[in-house]
Formats: C-alpha cells, structure tokens, sequence
C-alpha cells in the first residue's frame, strides 16, 4: 500500500504536511492503545486469556491493512528510501519505483516468512510454560500500550 503510495507522490502529503503526519501518528497511536486495553480487559478472573473464536481471515486481513495505513513512518520510509536508486536514464521512474517495492516486498515476504516459523517453533514451548501462561495477556496488553503511547510521543523530526 504505502509502496503504491509512494510511487504515486501521495505520501509526500506526509512528508510536507505536519497537520496529516501528526493525525495519522495519532490515528494509529490511538488504535494500539485501544487494542491494548481491550486485551488488558478481555482476561479472565484467574488470569487466563480467555480462548478466542477463530477469526475470519477477511478480519484479520482488514485489521493488518487498518494498521499498515496508520502507520506513517512506512510511508516516509518509502518515500525516502525507494528515490535513491531510482535512474532517469534508465526508463520510467514509476516503474522503478514499483519495481523496487516488489523486491523489497519479495524480500520481506521471505524473512518474515523465517520469523514465522521459529515463532511457531517455539510457540509450543511457551504454551506449556504455566508462567507465560499467566503473564501473555497482560504483557500482550502492555506492549500494545506501550507501542501507541511510543508512537503519540515520538517527535518528527525536520530534514
């Protein structure tokens, strides 16, 4: 999305506009202490997380895409990342763009894909720990607060 973005100048909006940079900041800062409370109240009585209906994958897609879109340093990222290889000479410069977001989104699906599999690895581990047991809710819930106030506190910095 933000490579997409990016290539079509939009979200130079971010990078020139104070006013949209700060209210996307907050629009995403806001959702993740939003999830964080949720998770933080959704414990039970023994501290146990509750188990959690399977969720449909349109859900989950939705809420990956929601927090991709508040997320204002991916788009300055790209923005400032993808010009830099970019050669006039050598042909259009939207296709270099895209081009070079592909390989980074090539490159991306890969590693996380090996984060992905160690983490499941060790998932079984930490489901049969008691303690993690009783401590994931409340760290999941902390470090989602601690994430958003992070990121409402962050400073922009000019240049």
């Amino acid at each position: 999305m933000h490579i997409i973005a990016a290539t079509l100048g939009l979200s130079g909006l971010l990078l020139s506009s104070a006013v949209a940079f700060e209210a996307v900041k907050y629009l995403g800062a806001g959702y993740l202490i939003v999830v964080g409370v949720r998770t933080l109240l959704s414990r039970s009585a023994d501290g146990a997380m509750p188990m959690r209906p399977r969720r449909h994958f349109r859900r989950i897609f939705a809420d990956a895409v929601v927090v991709n879109a508040l997320n204002p340093k991916t788009a300055l990222f790209f923005l400032a990342f993808l010009p830099q290889f970019v050669d006039p000479a050598r042909g259009a410069i939207t296709l270099q763009i895209l081009a070079l977001g592909a390989l980074f989104v090539a490159l991306g699906l890969l590693t996380d894909t090996g984060y992905a599999l160690s983490a499941s690895a060790a998932a079984y581990r930490l489901r049969t720990s008691s303690l993690f047991e009783r401590m994931r809710t409340r760290l999941a819930g902390v470090v989602y607060i601690v994430l958003g106030a992070s990121a409402a506190f962050t400073v922009r910095s000019e240049g």
